[in-house]
């Protein structure tokens, strides 16, 4: 079996997903993850909590399904452009996870781009741009995502969802928690006012930050 390995990662982070709070039922996402010029995507019609191994569908960055019991997920399309232009720019990319929770969806749906308000954003790449609304599954909503992830690891797609990228499956599922907590804050915020963004000039300061360990920069280094 192709890529029994990366088959399995995928199940496990598919079902992690299914038991994240606020996700929806069913079919609640799409997961893939690459290895060199081939790439493991979840099925088309399971929910995430049962998928198993030889479901999972093994595509060519080209298009092309190599092996597996069912078909693709409607987003492959999605998924597939965005390791392309992964490839593409040698970005460490390898995973990719789109998922609908409620805060991702309900943020999707009021606002174009979701104000970085904590300096934990700074991980995603800062603010977080809203696609137009597409038809989910299209070359559309495919070419709106990677526009949305140029120089982010996260993107919201409008009335959908959210997609992530991650270097490993692990990262990938990371990230969408940090998105979905990121939404999930936002939406509080907002019932008490309007929330204070953190500007760029401070997020780099942050990534700078992050660079050292708990003590800071070396005061001895200057």
């Amino acid at each position: 079996m192709l890529l029994e390995q990366e088959r399995r990662d995928v199940c496990l982070t598919a079902r992690a997903i299914a038991q994240h709070p606020g996700s929806a039922p069913g079919e609640a996402g799409t997961v893939s993850v690459r290895s060199g010029d081939l790439v493991v995507v979840t099925p088309h019609g399971l929910p995430l909590d049962q998928i198993q191994p030889h479901d999972c569908p093994v595509m060519s960055l080209d298009d092309r399904m190599l092996e597996g019991r069912r078909d693709p997920a409607a987003e492959t399309t999605l998924h597939m452009a965005v390791h392309r232009r992964a490839a593409e720019y040698g970005r460490e990319t390898t995973a990719v996870v789109n998922a609908f929770t409620a805060d991702t969806v309900a943020v999707s749906s009021v606002l174009a781009e979701l104000p970085p308000i904590h300096h934990r954003a700074a991980a995603l790449g800062g603010a977080i741009t809203v696609t137009p609304y597409t038809l989910y599954g299209t070359g559309d909503i495919a070419d709106q995502a990677v526009k949305a992830l140029k120089g982010r690891d996260a993107a919201l797609l409008a009335d959908h969802g959210g997609i992530v990228l991650g270097r490993s499956l692990e990262h990938a599922l990371e990230n969408l928690r940090l998105l979905d907590w990121l939404s999930t804050a936002y939406l509080r915020a907002r019932q008490l006012g309007e929330p204070r963004a953190i500007s760029e000039d401070e997020l780099d300061q942050v990534r700078q930050r992050d660079t050292y360990g708990w003590a800071g920069p070396d005061p001895f280094s200057y």
